[in-house]
């Protein structure tokens, strides 16, 4: 048995600060230095730090009551609860650390990881490098408070300290028009955003007289004292806040220009990292501060992101279907792939939670790496000074076979095909559609899959059948973006063997909320 402080309990998140310190600390010493190997050395060891300490407390049983720790309870942390199902910290405060914050802390860092290895090499000839790594961090250190947090107005503090760092981050190519643009609106619809979620909040505090997620919920269950109509208009502006962070429709135009307009890995790192943080929230306000039971009398959330888990998968995959550009459709299909998790939100009434839930968060980590290393491969292609539309694609396979291999494993596995990750995790999701009872969703997560095969299809084809022009050669093989490709292309393919054991770990973590 492993004793440490109940402090210890966010570990993560501390070591994601203190990293985003050091690298600041580097750049006051000597802000002239482009060491860029240092400077993405410290930020990687900071990432891979976290992964390691989340797995670690994941596995020793962090968050597991005492009586259902078995094998797994072998950390404790003083000033724990010795029934509960979760470490508060401090005990009745504001951040929580249980198996949901550790499952999403590692897809965050893991994403963090695979980014920064490939930015050695997407960055190397660029100024500001201390601040895009810094930045990074920055965010990713939100993402993961975000994870933890157990109040709304903590969840608003940690959704702006993930959120200011990318408005910068998709304007770091400063000499590109497209890049500042695309910043602007990305920062234009944020503000919107934030200021919605904020007032959302208020509704909600005026109401129920706590911003804490279990003193909301309790105050809700006394139906007679909650003004209903305040509280309903509270709850959707508060969806719509989500809505925002995880690119749904209709609050999802800022992520195509934001996706096309931002560094490479950053198109990644949004699209994986930020949206599993924004959903990470939903799940814990809809199960924690808003139960069905309580809720559904003022406004039925649950029917609400059916709506919008169908619009958005059908919007998505066909806006995908008809761009020339690859960094677009990827981002399109970011869209789509927000539809099929909302699923997990749409069923949470269903009386099949825990596996509803579970499933979704199974496709955000799988997703996390296929839908990663397939904009880290677009970053590999920039590097080379390869177009992006479809024909400049036309055969990559020659010159580079591997990466491209690693790009047909991430496609087909977004797709569904038993060739990944994605397979199991979309068959999860159609499964919890069966279970509750949720046909639409299961029909429109048949149609809109299908339809992305086909649209994937075009860029294999393009890079292993089209010939290529006569005037194609790639300079360089970075060795960073190579290993960020290939590493988390054997990750997808790893996880179709072992998408058990993450499934397991997520419905157990969906169940104790």
């Amino acid at each position: 048995m492993v004793q440490l402080p109940a402090w210890a309990a966010t570990a993560p998140v501390l070591i994601l600060g203190a990293t985003a310190l050091v690298l600041l600390l580097i750049d006051s010493i000597d802000p002239d230095s482009t060491n860029n190997r240092l400077l993405g050395g410290v930020a990687a060891l900071g990432s891979v730090l976290t992964v390691a300490t989340s797995i670690w407390f994941l596995v020793g049983g962090t968050g597991l009551p005492r009586a259902q720790e078995g094998g797994r309870g072998i950390i404790r942390f003083f000033g724990g609860s010795e029934t509960g199902y979760s470490l508060v910290v401090p005990e009745g405060g504001q951040i929580v650390v249980d198996q949901m914050a550790l499952f999403f802390t590692v897809i965050v860092a893991s994403v963090l990881t695979l980014v920064v290895i490939a930015s050695m090499d997407y960055v190397a000839d660029h100024q500001y490098q201390a601040e895009y790594y810094t930045l990074t961090v920055l965010a990713a250190t939100g993402m993961v408070l975000l994870a933890m947090s157990n109040s709304l107005v903590t969840a608003f503090l940690a959704l702006e300290l993930a959120s200011l760092p990318s408005y910068a981050l998709v304007a770091w190519l400063k000499a590109n028009r497209g890049s500042v643009e695309s910043a602007l609106k990305y920062f234009l619809i944020g503000a919107v955003s934030s200021a919605i979620f904020a007032y959302g909040i208020s509704l909600v505090y005026a109401t129920t007289g706590s911003l804490q997620f279990n003193d909301v919920a309790a105050a809700l269950t006394d139906a007679g004292t909650v003004p209903a109509g305040v509280l309903g208009i509270g709850v959707l502006m508060i969806v719509a806040g989500v809505a925002f962070k995880t690119a749904t429709v209709p609050f999802h135009f800022w992520a195509p220009e934001a996706y096309e307009g931002a560094p490479a890995p950053i198109s990644g790192f949004l699209s994986s990292a930020s949206k599993a943080a924004g959903f990470v929230l939903a799940f814990r306000v809809f199960t924690t501060a808003f139960p069905a039971e309580a809720v559904f009398a003022t406004v039925d959330w649950a029917f609400v992101f059916l709506i919008l888990s169908l619009v958005t998968m059908t919007v998505g995959n066909f806006a995908a279907a008809t761009q020339n550009n690859v960094k677009r459709m990827l981002a399109y299909s970011s869209i789509g792939h927000a539809g099929y998790v909302l699923i997990g939100l749409a069923g949470l009434a269903s009386g099949h939670d825990a596996f509803v839930l579970g499933s979704a968060m199974s496709h955000l980590l799988v997703y996390g790496f296929m839908n990663t290393g397939a904009f880290l491969f677009i970053a590999l292609v920039e590097y080379w000074g390869v177009g992006r539309t479809f024909e400049d694609y036309n055969g990559l396979a020659t010159k580079a076979p591997l990466a491209c291999a690693a790009m047909t494993v991430f496609l087909f596995s977004l797709a569904g095909l038993p060739i990944g990750g994605g397979f199991f995790s979309k068959f999860y999701l159609l499964l919890s559609t069966v279970r509750a009872e949720l046909w639409i969703l299961g029909a429109g997560l048949i149609i809109n899959s299908a339809l992305s095969l086909f649209y994937y299809s075009r860029v294999v084809r393009a890079m292993w059948i089209e010939d290529p022009d006569a005037g194609l050669e790639l300079e360089g093989h970075p060795v960073g973006l190579y290993v960020a490709v290939v590493g988390a292309a054997v990750v997808t393919v790893l996880l179709l063997p072992g998408f058990n054991l993450v499934s397991e770990i997520a419905t157990s973590a969906a169940g104790l909320l």
